[in-house]
């Protein structure tokens, strides 16, 4: 079982380790792919938070919450979210050798500004907290953020990932014929 989650988490696929989009379509999907995994977590975390405890009642209200919710993100995401990760990650050392490191910096960049801005929306849309906003808001992103944080790294960027390799295989295979010529 433990080789088996590795090789989908990790696989490596003809001599590549990581494909990421390149073209504006396929950035699309992928934005599309995360941001729905993403949401999809989070509001089930949320509400299971909300209600102390996931019930199957709970499930329909984070359902119901997703559709709203995953519209945000991807239009946050898209607008200043990943942008700004992207200038953030690229301003860390990487080494270049371990292009790992690299989208383990561009997902904790990218956790580390789509947080706060999605916990902005989630706490004027469903907490309504008056005058108390930011102490409301600050709790969110606290309580938010370890999720948020683990569930990006070790579930939702390795599935994405998965799932765009399996849905795009022209970019894994010009994400190979491009290391080829790099050698």
């Amino acid at each position: 079982m433990g080789n088996r989650l590795r090789l989908f988490f990790f696989r490596r696929n003809e001599g590549v380790w990581i494909i990421m989009p390149k073209t504006t379509g396929q950035k699309v999907l992928f934005g599309l792919l995360m941001s729905f995994f993403m949401v999809l977590a989070m509001e089930l975390y949320n509400t299971g938070l909300r209600n102390g405890g996931l019930t199957n009642a709970g499930i329909l209200e984070a359902l119901r919450e997703l559709p709203l919710m995953f519209v945000l993100c991807f239009l946050t995401s898209t607008v200043a979210g990943e942008p700004l990760a992207a200038r953030m990650a690229a301003r860390l050392a990487v080494p270049r050798e371990w292009p790992l490191a690299a989208v383990l910096a561009r997902s904790a960049m990218t956790v580390c500004v789509m947080c706060p801005a999605m916990s902005l929306w989630a706490t004027a849309l469903f907490q309504r907290p008056g005058a108390e906003f930011i102490p409301a808001w600050l709790q969110t992103v606290v309580k938010n953020f370890p999720m948020a944080f683990f569930w990006q790294i070790f579930f939702c960027g390795p599935l994405v990932r998965r799932l765009f390799r399996l849905l795009v295989p022209a970019a894994a295979a010009a994400s190979a014929c491009a290391e080829e010529a790099a050698e």
